[in-house]
């Protein structure tokens, strides 16, 4: 009994042991990975004032780490990611013949002063509307339908000088840019970001228009089938800001979004609910095969791009 009472503390011991083991090797690796690692590499580029020069060499090196990828499914989302939090370490300045060049070309093909969004306009009662991704899809607009639709156009062509285009995936955490993204003329923000006060040094609080993908509203509030003020109230931190939907890019998206201006109306809100015209990213797509291939949804960028001028 005696011999099998030390075999078991041996037993015992050397599985401590080699926990022990374990734990030291996946703490050296790990210590080796944050010291010696490609992502700490590139850490050396962060001077004390957080930033290079646009045009140094090492920021043209970590611009061409993103150019070259071609297929976004040959990277990682991860890797693209990172190599993108990378370039942040430069400073941005403004191609201006680029910007005007796309100005230009979105001008031949899409006309956003007059299509970005369905309207009574450009979408009549009794017209069909082709979906944007379901092709074959075709939706009749009743006039029940119709009545959701504004009269015209909200915002003309470069009707504001300076637009912010704010997203939801926290690339701005501590970056203090919040009193910036407030001057602006005109704010967009996508996917009903957080702006509370707790974040509002760093995004700011200023709303003009906010999109919210239908998915959103599916997966967190039931598609407004039971209970919509939780929604209802996320809304309300936005203050008067307008609300855009993507109602005609899918067949499943429609009922969801159309749920969102009943839901407005119910609660007597004069906010603003538009919905966006599916030809105006097919007509983008048909002259941008690249974009088309990247599978992006650009259309934020793309409307700030023709409603302000920088």
């Amino acid at each position: 009994h005696l011999r099998r009472a030390f075999s078991s503390r041996d037993l015992l011991g050397n599985r401590s042991l080699c926990f022990i083991f374990i734990c030291a090797f996946g703490l050296v690796t790990l210590l080796q990975q944050i010291l010696y690692g490609k992502n700490y590499i590139k850490r050396y580029l962060e001077r004390p004032d957080g930033s290079l020069e646009f045009n140094s060499t090492s920021c043209k090196e970590l611009r061409q780490e993103i150019t070259d990828v071609k297929v976004l499914t040959m990277v990682k989302t991860s890797e693209l990611f990172e190599r993108w939090r990378n370039l942040q370490v430069c400073k941005w300045a403004q191609n201006k013949e680029q910007a005007e060049n796309f100005r230009t070309s979105l001008s031949r093909c899409c006309n956003a002063p007059s299509f970005l969004f369905t309207t009574k306009r450009n979408t009549p009662s009794g017209s069909k509307l082709r979906y944007e991704v379901d092709t074959s899809g075709i939706l009749h607009i009743s006039p029940e339908i119709f009545k959701m639709f504004p009269d015209d156009m909200p915002y003309s062509k470069s009707q504001f000088k300076k637009c912010a285009v704010i997203g939801n995936g926290g690339i701005i955490k501590t970056s203090k840019c919040g009193r910036e993204i407030d001057a602006a003329d005109f704010v967009f923000r996508c996917n009903i970001p957080p702006i509370s006060d707790m974040y509002s040094e760093d995004v700011g609080s200023k709303t003009d228009l906010v999109t919210v993908n239908p998915s959103i509203i599916t997966e967190r509030f039931q598609k407004l089938e039971k209970w919509r003020k939780p929604f209802y109230d996320i809304l309300r931190n936005y203050e008067n800001s307008s609300v855009v939907l993507p109602a005609f890019y899918n067949t499943r998206n429609t009922d969801v979004s159309f749920r969102v201006k009943y839901m407005l109306d119910d609660f007597e809100s004069a906010r603003g609910v538009f919905f966006f015209h599916p030809q105006y990213l097919l007509n983008y797509f048909e002259m941008c095969v690249l974009c088309q291939n990247l599978f992006v949804k650009p259309i934020k960028h793309i409307s700030a791009s023709k409603l302000c001028d920088a």
